[in-house]
């Protein structure tokens, strides 16, 4: 059973993991100027620190115990008390090394990357803020902190991906982001009301207790998650709330790095694992989760096929494990979805970084048709890109291998979805090479001065990629399928988080060795058929994309991504634009403008009248004084 502790020696080093960063961003916003050249350095090391202070937490806690402390009370009325605390436990614990140990590397990547950028301090002071928000948003002991850290990163999103503000659409990609989020996260504050309201309070402890006692299949639990999950398809874009982050590419690519691997994305994820008592009580929200995610994660990996910008193809490929994942969270498999969190973080911010490298090399080209033959100019990111292709590819023994066969195990009962999934995974290992081959093989189409100028990155940048590269390899050992006979190290690490779940749940579909041995070998016969078709189309053949306005039929579609924005803009913002219009002839100009206008006149005209009568001749004054003095006394005599 779960301890509840509260150490002293544990509560300082906890609240200086978040602080350390935060502090960062005040020095740079601050004193940017005269830390020009030690800024960036200053913020990387203080997440250094407070990666450490992680490690000793969780060497110190272990999953054992939890560290739940209030720090104050924010808010109280009655018998509700809302605390402002924090809670490290298992959950926090895993999220917590992602994100300052990923967000290390990724502002070490950065300060080679960004180097020459006018806006490095600047850049530095946003990403420690980003770090700061997303670590809050782990580590709060309640939906009203988690919606605090949760509004933080939207913001930091906001600010990141229209960093280079100067260019317009790259603004429009930050509102887009910014105004998509505001959307689910309107569900998330309805959903905090609805949990205040019924289930007496925001703090984890409260509601999930308090749900606990609720039958299963209530409908206001299934209410609350439902405007939960909104939330969590805002924010970890899925379908209908996803065009925002292929979009989000319009950052710098440390960001999209920060925002796919270790932080935004997967806030979505961490809200329904530690929230798994709820939707383990609404079975009809967790078929909602899981048929979002096989839709999304089908459509988005149809769409990577046709993309050639380098960036764009590593988003959708983001969006589709999203989806992947949230069809795990709705399988009631919490921690193999969180599983494959860990590890995709791990092979998607090495491909990220291994994208900003290549751009790097490339002079500021993005596009995948004008690359090819890279291999011999940049060999380490070549050769560490590949790590990071066949560990998304689902290839043993790399990372992805384990946890997205992990996923497709516990779909297998559940016939129509294993399928999908497994044409989904197919379709990204070959989309994932296509990229690949596009870009390091055949011969160079960029033009002379973009050959003359490839060269490889600076250690800054290869370091990062090569210890991202080891966790790829290595960090699906951590899940070992039971037909080895290993530990399964992290659904035992996780276990305290999900263990009344499984109790509400029932049988788990496990499904035996033999099986699993299958179920192993044709998700890996399918992964190796799609490398095998990129070889051939894209190698053998030679094949380059054709050119945009040369796509015809179904392949148009696809490459203009099924015309979703297109949709949007005519269905939602052109009608909003509209009547926004009407509104501002209608209520604006006639009603607002046309009442302040008229109180304005008569002001003016009371005033322009009132003014004839201060003429300055004293018998005059008393005239009018004496008349007043007789209306006065007629009023008083008639009442």
């Amino acid at each position: 059973m779960e301890q509840f502790i509260q150490p002293i020696n544990l509560i300082g080093p906890s609240l200086l993991v978040p602080l350390l960063p935060l502090l960062g961003f005040i020095l740079l916003i601050f004193f940017g100027k005269q830390l020009k050249t030690l800024g960036p350095w200053i913020a990387s090391l203080l997440v250094l620190g407070s990666f450490v202070l992680s490690v000793y937490i969780f060497s110190s806690l272990g999953n054992e115990n939890n560290l739940d402390y209030d720090l104050f009370t924010w808010l109280r009325w009655g018998d509700v008390s809302l605390n402002f605390g924090i809670l490290i436990d298992p959950l926090s614990l895993i999220m917590l090394l992602v994100v300052t140990g990923i967000g290390f590397l990724i502002h070490l990547y950065s300060i080679g990357y960004m180097h020459h950028d006018e806006g490095f301090v600047r850049f530095f002071a946003y990403l420690n803020l980003f770090i700061f928000f997303m670590l809050l948003l782990v580590m709060g002991n309640s939906y009203l902190v988690m919606f605090i850290g949760w509004e933080g990163v939207g913001l930091c999103s906001y600010l990141l991906i229209g960093f280079w503000f100067t260019n317009d659409a790259y603004n429009d990609a930050a509102k887009k982001a910014f105004i998509m989020n505001r959307i689910g996260d309107l569900g998330f504050l309805l959903g905090m009301f609805f949990m205040l309201f019924y289930l007496g309070g925001l703090d984890y402890a409260t509601v999930l207790g308090n749900a606990s006692t609720m039958e299963k299949g209530a409908p206001i639990l299934i209410a609350i998650t439902l405007l939960m999950f909104v939330g969590a398809m805002g924010k970890s874009a899925q379908i209908p709330l996803y065009t925002w982050l292929p979009d989000a590419m319009a950052g710098p690519t440390p960001v999209s790095a920060l925002i796919h691997a270790a932080t935004m994305v997967t806030a979505g994820i961490y809200m329904i694992v530690r929230s798994n008592i709820l939707y383990s009580l609404a079975p009809f929200t967790l078929e909602i989760v899981m048929w979002v995610g096989v839709a999304t994660s089908l459509f988005a990996a149809i769409i990577g096929i046709k993309q050639n910008d380098i960036k764009k193809v590593l988003a959708y490929s983001t969006v589709s494990q999203l989806g992947l994942m949230f069809a795990a969270l709705g399988l009631g498999a919490y921690t193999s979805g969180m599983f494959h969190v860990v590890t995709h973080a791990f092979f998607k911010a090495l491909l990220f970084l291994g994208a900003g490298s290549v751009i790097h090399a490339m002079g500021g080209e993005q596009d995948m048709r004008r690359m090819g033959g890279l291999w011999k100019y940049i060999r380490l990111t070549a050769i560490t890109f590949l790590i990071g292709t066949l560990a998304i590819s689902g290839i043993f023994p790399f990372a992805g291998f384990f946890s997205k066969d992990e996923i497709l195990a516990a779909a297998f009962h559940h016939k129509i979805v294993w399928v999908l999934l497994s044409v989904s995974s197919m379709i990204t290992a070959f989309y994932m090479f296509r990229l690949f081959f596009l870009t390091f093989f055949t011969t160079f189409r960029g033009t002379e001065e973009e050959k003359h100028h490839l060269h490889e990155s600076p250690w800054t940048m290869t370091l990062p990629l090569a210890v991202l590269a080891l966790f790829a390899i290595g960090a699906g050992f951590l899940g070992m399928p039971s037909v080895m006979h290993m530990p399964h190290w992290f659904n035992g690490f996780l276990a305290p988080v999900v263990e009344t779940s499984k109790t509400i749940l029932g049988e788990s579909h496990h499904v035996d060795h033999s099986t699993e041995i299958m179920l192993m070998l044709v998700a890996t016969a399918l992964a190796i058929s799609s490398i095998i078709f990129a070889y051939v189309v894209y190698l053998n053949r030679k094949s380059i994309p054709e050119q945009d306005e040369e796509t015809k039929g179904f392949a148009k579609w696809v490459s203009n991504k099924f015309y979703i924005d297109e949709l949007y803009d005519r269905v939602i913002v052109k009608p909003i634009m509209v009547l926004s219009d009407i509104f501002h002839v209608v209520v604006d100009k006639l009603i607002i403008d046309l009442f302040v206008n008229a109180s304005a006149w008569m002001v003016g005209f009371t005033g322009r009248t009132l003014r004839l009568v201060q003429t300055g001749n004293t018998g005059f004054y008393i005239f009018v004084m004496v008349i007043a003095m007789m209306v006065l006394l007629l009023i008083q005599l008639v009442q």
